[in-house]
């Protein structure tokens, strides 16, 4: 008869899941730029008070832009629907699942209690990085779950992946990870998180709204990923009575 130590020895090895790419807190600390964005910010939150913060990457960092031309000038949108707030832009350009999630781990949301935390991040999993559903959704995950790990008091407003025109594979995925998180968010089923796709703001006749986009306006032209000041405007407007519930206060459209 074998022994415990001969059973165990004789085992299979399970193997250890790791998490994929999109769910590891990953620095971009060595980009100057980035590293130096991420101290103003952690001092900018240890200044005053902070009831709202934005969580994500170049298209909530386009909030601190201003024009001419007018398709660049977010600003005046900040100012409406979210200055008299006590908002934070925790936007970073580039930045994917990882790396804002790095960021939540190293300071960001340190010492601060928000009432609400938005969150917008994953489209630039579909870039270059080529991330597939299940990891995207993995990556948006352990985001939603480190801020609800370091903001217990917070609640969070999650947003769905704004269409793109990349490609067809960027498409199809961006309509994959947002079912997932519907099913996932949807209907209350995690407490203290609420799911909004703000896709159809950006749709017009079944076909993306180039109009929306200021891509294609570059010199040299790009496909549509980033909102103009308009369509900025259009999705802050499409959340705010969602976001004015959970602040308790007015509904500012």
């Amino acid at each position: 008869m074998l022994t415990r130590r001969q059973m165990l020895a004789a085992a299979p090895a399970v193997a250890v899941q790791r998490p994929p790419l999109a769910a590891v807190p990953i620095s971009r600390i060595d980009v100057r730029w980035w590293r130096e964005r991420h101290a103003a910010k952690v001092a900018e939150i240890r200044r005053g008070r902070v009831d709202l913060i934005f969580l994500g990457d170049s298209i909530t960092q386009n909030y601190e832009k201003s024009g001419p031309p007018a398709w660049q000038d977010f600003r005046p949108v900040w100012q409406r629907f979210y200055g008299d707030r006590n908002a934070v832009n925790l936007g970073f350009s580039g930045d994917a699942t990882s790396h804002l999630l790095w960021r939540i781990m190293h300071g960001e949301v340190e010492g601060i209690a928000p009432k609400v935390a938005v969150i917008l991040i994953g489209a630039n999993n579909l870039g270059h990085l080529h991330w597939g559903t299940a990891d995207d959704v993995q990556g948006i995950d352990a985001v939603v779950a480190e801020t609800r790990h370091r903001l217990p008091r917070t609640r969070i407003l999650l947003l769905g992946i704004l269409p793109s025109e990349r490609s067809a594979w960027a498409t199809q995925t961006t309509l994959e990870v947002n079912r997932a998180l519907a099913t996932r968010y949807g209907k209350n089923a995690v407490s203290e998180v609420t799911f909004v796709d703000v896709s159809g703001v950006f749709m017009r006749g079944g076909a993306l709204d180039r109009s929306l986009f200021y891509d294609p306006l570059l010199t040299p032209p790009e496909s549509p990923l980033h909102p103009t000041a308009e369509g900025q405007a259009r999705m802050a407007a499409a959340i705010e009575p969602t976001l004015a519930s959970m602040l308790g206060d007015r509904n500012h459209a």
